[in-house]
């Protein structure tokens, strides 16, 4: 019987169980998959706490990659081997899995399962940031929080293709070089210096356009204090914790600012909408101008240790588990 990574009680990684589950059959509009890799998030991690509660107990995971083995009633425009992924797919962290069809997109030639697994959210994310939240233009500044991790090394990359100058924060050395690498202009060390204080020298004192801050709490004023006149912090995640209330005045104050708590499933509304994004970064992949790192590959029985080393902020680029 196949294994999966199951949570009966929530708490600290410490509650996570390997366990036999069969998934059963396709049901209508279903997939049955035989997974390659499971991608590791930090929405993971607040399924398991119980802070985004479901129903227990749950098989853990949202996000894979593998092949078909099986189609339900009603599917076309899959077959038993296609390679296929998908992501926002609960019960993924399994070694076979039932996926909705119309959440899954083909694996292109050139493209490896696991590659696959690993750009799913945290690519659609990147992209759904810099082409709709706010579109990045051509010689725009824009500040990426957290550009070492898995969501931060994809957004520097994509921003610079559409011609911006990055900005980076990062806390160590060595993914100071990652950054580097994917492409970022400027590194700031914020655990040795005032990000906001240094964006605004690399700025001439006017500030960036747009700041993707997935850390949160911890970041929250110097991401507002680094914006010029209009500009927008999009906020898409809380790594160091939720942001406290904010009052509504701080965004006039600071410059007529734009802030937004976007989320990846409104900018997923059609299926078009999916295969443009999922397309555009497969292409990029394929073509060689899109670098997906990943940081980190576990076996499905280490599930712990893979949280525990993410939330640690221990790791850089993506997580993998590997059924």
């Amino acid at each position: 019987m196949p294994t999966a990574v199951q949570v009966t009680r929530t708490g600290g990684p410490e509650v996570l169980e390997l366990a036999e589950i069969e998934p059963g059959p396709p049901g209508a509009g279903e997939l049955l998959v035989d997974l390659a890799a499971a991608g590791v998030n930090y929405i993971d991690t607040y399924q398991r706490q119980g802070i985004y509660p479901i129903d227990l107990p749950f098989v853990l995971g949202s996000e894979g990659a593998g092949t078909v083995v099986e189609t339900g009633e009603g599917v076309t425009e899959f077959a038993p081997g296609d390679r296929v992924t998908w992501q926002g797919v609960l019960g993924s962290y399994a070694q076979r899995a039932v996926v909705p069809a119309g959440a899954t997109v083909k694996v292109p030639e050139g493209v490896s399962d696991e590659i696959a697994a690993a750009t799913m959210l945290q690519g659609l994310t990147a992209h759904y940031l810099v082409r709709s939240t706010y579109e990045v233009q051509e010689g725009d500044d824009i500040l990426v929080h957290a550009a070492a991790g898995g969501v931060g090394l994809l957004l520097v990359q994509l921003a610079k293709a559409r011609g911006a100058r990055v900005l980076a924060t990062v806390s160590t050395d060595e993914k100071a070089e990652l950054a580097r690498g994917a492409g970022a202009d400027h590194v700031i060390r914020y655990d040795r210096e005032d990000f906001a204080a240094a964006t605004r020298e690399l700025t001439d004192g006017e500030g960036v356009a747009a700041v993707y801050d997935g850390v949160g709490k911890n970041t929250i004023d110097g991401s507002l204090a680094s914006l010029k006149i209009r500009g927008t912090l999009a906020l898409f995640g809380a790594a160091s914790g939720p942001v406290p209330p904010l009052d509504p005045q701080r965004l006039n104050s600071g410059g007529s600012l734009f802030l937004t708590r976007p989320t990846l499933g409104h900018y997923l509304r059609t299926r078009e909408e999916l295969d443009w994004r999922a397309g555009e970064l497969f292409a990029a992949v394929q073509d060689g101008s899109l670098n997906v790192r990943i940081g980190g590959r576990y076996p499905l029985a280490d599930a712990r240790k893979a949280h525990e080393d993410l939330q640690g902020r221990r790791t850089t680029g993506k997580l993998l588990l590997i059924p």
